[in-house]
């Protein structure tokens, strides 16, 4: 599962005070990085520390980026160019009524040496579904009717409606061995590596399979360093303690990678959405000019340009360019404080109000935060930021509820279906849209899809059921000595077994 629930706003607003910290402001030592030989581990650096290591608590982007397609496998994988492939299975085939999928399980073993069988596919599809569930696409594949073991090797799964994009979220349901306990920190996966060691707050360190059924992996192991400050994260690189950073989240360290020559920056597509998300069940924002005033108040524009200083994009709904339905909206709910006044005395609002706005304390949020309580003080409206961890914001916002309004970034792809889930945490409810959405996942070709996705993007944008502040841009930098990084972040996966060194 990925989860919406990461902080991953990936930026610093152009040295505004983005924490300089240094070295001491970091989760951890890194004291185990080194510039070391191809024997050595690679050492990557992130900000996004897994909240949990189990997916249907909720998870993060953090446990995605270090677990999904390293230790555990799906079904199919997702490409780091948005493709489908097949992975534990080796293919499928499909009824003509489009609701029986058959999916024939190659040979693998899980990482305890028992074999990956259909029970366990049974097992992980049952689970992303259980009431516990917090997993982020457990309503998209809701469409799941029944899931039969038909023998050892093979699976079928009955859906109660037709699903084009049900093969597509597969690759992202981890394939767990059904026999596993404790996953909230031990694993039981088949990927093509071993969780060695795992320190909450600190790292997380992954070894070889060597009964892995695919290629092995091209390094002698993995290890994530967890910092808390972008500029303590940028220094580990700068001074060798790490091998790679998987996003450079403060745009300002930029030139000093550049200038110094020993450094590759990489740069591809994102899917990060940062977010400005209202609690649309609650008072005043269950009412659609209050939202409506509020974009309107933000100064998008001057809030990228001082980020990511020509990096990045404007977006004004859900859809980013790179997927199907996407739709140039970033002028829908213009920047015009005249019109936010106007529209907040038309919402009984003239004289503004105050709210509170739970933000993660990790990364840049609390920056962010910051800008957006000077912009909106301008039309009378008073933010008081509650700065939480990312660990209580998982259990305040996205599993209770309990808010107002937050600041989050999205890092998932086609994750417009969230705004067709009423019970997801920003409680969003617009029966248009679950109809267009529904209609999308039956239609009869791509074309059908996309523009009916279009439709539901319109009228989100319309509704602004959130502030969509900006795109992120997708940058990576490693030391030149380190090959084969992925380019794209897509939904934060982060495939490290063709990662080498020399």
């Amino acid at each position: 599962m990925s989860s919406t629930r990461r902080p991953r706003l990936l930026v610093g607003l152009a040295a505004l005070a983005i924490s300089a910290i240094a070295l001491t402001g970091c989760t951890s030592n890194a004291g185990s990085g080194k510039s070391g030989s191809d024997k050595d581990p690679i050492n990557v650096g992130s900000i996004y520390e897994p909240t949990s290591l189990d997916p249907i608590k909720g998870g993060s982007s953090g446990i995605t980026e270090a677990f999904t397609g390293n230790v555990y496998e799906g079904l199919f994988r997702i490409t780091d160019d948005a493709k489908v492939e097949p992975l534990l299975a080796t293919g499928y085939k499909v009824s003509e009524d489009g609701l029986t999928y058959t999916f024939p399980l190659r040979d693998a073993t899980f990482h305890s040496g028992d074999p990956v069988t259909a029970e366990d596919v049974v097992f992980s599809l049952n689970r992303i579904l259980s009431p516990e569930s917090l997993g982020a696409r457990k309503k998209q594949l809701s469409v799941i009717e029944k899931v039969v073991a038909t023998d050892p090797k093979t699976v079928t799964v009955t859906l109660s409606k037709k699903s084009s994009s049900f093969v597509y979220n597969l690759g992202y349901v981890w394939i767990i061995n059904h026999k596993a306990k404790d996953l909230t920190s031990t694993e039981d996966g088949s990927g093509p590596y071993t969780l060695a060691d795992y320190r909450k707050g600190s790292s997380i360190s992954l070894s070889p399979y060597a009964k892995y059924w695919g290629d092995k992996p091209k390094n002698a192991g993995i290890e994530f360093h967890y910092y808390t400050d972008p500029t303590a994260l940028n220094n580990a690189l700068l001074t060798g303690q790490v091998d790679v950073i998987t996003g450079l989240t403060s745009p300002d360290a930029l030139p000093q990678f550049e200038k110094s020559g020993k450094f590759n920056i990489i740069e591809g597509t994102s899917t990060t959405k940062e977010l400005l998300a209202f609690n649309d069940r609650v008072a005043p924002f269950d009412n659609v000019q209050v939202r409506k005033a509020i974009y309107s108040a933000i100064d998008r524009k001057k809030l990228l340009e001082s980020i990511w200083d020509g990096r990045g994009q404007l977006i004004g709904a859900m859809v980013p360019p790179s997927e199907p339905g996407y739709l140039d909206l970033k002028d829908n709910n213009p920047y015009d404080v005249d019109l936010a006044k106007k529209l907040l005395a038309e919402s009984g609002h003239a004289d503004g109000f105050s709210f509170t706005l739970d933000t993660p304390d990790s990364g840049v949020h609390p920056t962010v935060a910051e800008f957006i309580k000077g912009e909106l003080a301008k039309v009378n409206i008073d933010v008081k930021i509650n700065l939480i961890t990312d660990d209580k914001w998982a259990e305040k916002v996205y599993g209770a509820h309990d808010f107002q309004a937050t600041m989050q970034d999205h890092v998932n792809d086609r994750d417009i279906y969230f705004y067709q889930n009423p019970d997801f945490y920003w409680g969003y409810n617009n029966a248009d849209v679950q109809k267009w959405l529904d209609e999308a996942e039956a239609a009869a070709t791509p074309q059908e899809q996309s523009d009916l996705i279009a439709k539901a993007n319109k009228q989100i944008s319309d509704d602004a059921a959130s502030v969509w502040l900006y795109l992120n841009p997708q940058l990576r930098v490693a030391a030149k000595d380190i090959k084969g990084v992925p380019v794209n972040g897509m939904n934060s996966l982060f495939y490290v077994s063709k990662i080498t060194r020399g």
